[in-house]
């Protein structure tokens, strides 16, 4: 009866047994997938509907703006993949830390070749021995904390993943911005002043070096229009490669950069507010200062190593006809060392940590000086070019005046509009590089600011592992 409970015992811990299953990679099927990604992805809208249930009301959006593409990057991106993998090994972690030693079973069977010479005495001996591990001075506890903490650091990794993946989006986003409608006016009003003064040349109103010097600028306009296009059709590619889909996905895709034509005043971002953002709330901040707290908890654990675990063994043996009982009892002595080795290297890798930590606050503080003090300067160029844009305008209005009135000519009409285009130009770019210089400034916080703050959506689960609602 007995080996039979036995048998049945081994029996019910290996039915118990998690088995392995293979899930081998197709390339072939992960490429295809990837190629068949597209914005009216059913998922996708299921991901908006359960965040933000307003935005997915008519989907999908006719326009696409940066609040939507962001949603998008989200749910889409392979890099918050990574990131939640990553964060689920971590608290995997947790799980085996907490895990208790197993009793290991020693079975001894023995034969006495020389029993019959003691009357018929039973020649066996056997007897099963357990061994059951005690770990002392919580060394468990220590354990699961430094575990739970290193869980938190990749969880706050995760978060600035997803940040990251934002500010790639509204970067990439802003390289699209409509430049080439006024290199194309630019364009267009030096064509007709080439026209004109080739008109002049023929009836000897303007000399060749004038009608040269008006060729050699168009043909620069026209080259700087072709590179702009070049540039445009690269930072498509970028643009897709943020939202995590193909650049054929952004076909018949109708976007909007309203986002951009404003920025907020820098009176509305109080230096020290904005420190205190990035110091409290950055998620690489905090994920130093989870990792310090693994710190602590790997010193206390190697510090705990010093008192030795026990091993009780209780264990029955039959020898040769008699049942005996036994108890035993086994330690490690910390004779030869104390674990003054292991200690000292926890010791010097928590204070690794903790310079990692002042470090990185003392960058933060760094980056954000740096990004206000270049927005500050962009926002009161954006304000410089404006005013020059405004002049221009009633430049203009005067020559147009002028030439109707019969008090000027087509050409001085057409230099005040070339120079009102090239102001609007210069602003476009001024307003280009103060989105950057904000961009940069929410990069040193890890947070929107003005008016591109909206609610975060969930990181957590991987949207695309969901079922699409209707």
């Amino acid at each position: 009866m007995r080996p039979r409970c036995a048998l049945a015992l081994v029996g019910l811990t290996l039915s118990a047994c998690v088995h392995y299953q293979p899930r081998p990679i197709a390339p072939a099927e992960t490429i295809a997938s990837l190629d068949n990604r597209a914005l009216d992805d059913p998922g996708l809208r299921t991901f908006v509907l359960q965040n933000h249930a307003r935005e997915a009301a008519v989907w999908p959006p006719t326009t696409w703006d940066l609040r939507s593409l962001t949603w998008a990057a989200i749910y889409f991106q392979p890099d918050l993949d990574v990131g939640r993998a990553e964060w689920r090994v971590a608290k995997a972690g947790i799980m085996t830390a907490g895990a208790r030693p197993n009793p290991s079973l020693d079975f001894l069977t023995q034969y006495n070749v020389d029993s019959k010479a003691f009357g018929g005495t039973s020649p066996w001996t056997v007897g099963p021995t357990l061994s059951i591990p005690i770990e002392t001075a919580g060394k468990r506890d220590y354990r699961i904390e430094q575990a739970r903490h290193l869980a938190q650091a990749a969880h706050f990794n995760l978060v600035d993943t997803a940040w990251r993946v934002r500010s790639r989006v509204r970067a990439r986003l802003l390289g699209l911005y409509p430049i080439e409608p006024l290199l194309r006016l630019q364009q267009d009003n030096q064509m007709n002043t080439v026209r004109l003064l080739q008109r002049r040349l023929g009836l000897g109103a303007a000399s060749q070096p004038e009608v040269t010097q008006a060729i050699i600028a168009q043909n620069q306009l026209t080259l700087k229009l072709a590179e702009t296009r070049k540039q445009l059709a690269e930072n498509r590619v970028l643009f897709a490669a943020a939202l995590g889909v193909p650049v054929a996905a952004l076909d018949g895709i109708k976007l909007s950069l309203t986002a951009f034509d404003q920025v907020p005043a820098p009176d509305s971002l109080p230096p020290r507010e904005v420190q205190r953002r990035a110091l409290l709330n950055r998620p690489d901040v905090l994920a130093q200062l989870a990792d310090y707290e693994a710190s602590q908890s790997a010193l206390q654990l190697e510090v705990a190593k010093q008192y030795p675990d026990l091993n009780v063994g209780p264990g029955y043996v039959f020898d040769a006809g008699e049942s005996k009982w036994s108890l035993g009892l086994s330690l490690v002595l910390p004779v030869r060392n104390r674990n003054q080795g292991p200690i000292a290297e926890a010791e010097a890798r928590r204070r690794l940590a903790a310079d990692q930590f002042v470090g990185l606050q003392a960058r933060a503080i760094s980056e954000v000086d740096q990004a206000l003090a270049g927005y500050r300067a962009a926002f009161q160029q954006l304000a410089d070019a404006n005013a020059v844009v405004a002049a221009q305008e009633n430049n203009e209005r005067s020559a147009e005046v002028l030439f109707k009135a019969g008090e000027s000519d087509r050409l001085t009409l057409l230099a005040a509009q070339a120079e009102r285009i090239a102001a609007e130009l210069g602003r476009l770019n001024t307003l280009i590089q103060a989105q950057q210089a904000l961009g940069a400034l929410q990069d040193a916080v890890h947070q929107s600011l003005g008016d591109e703050a909206s609610r975060e959506p969930a990181i957590d689960s991987n949207p695309r592992d969901q079922d699409p609602q209707p």
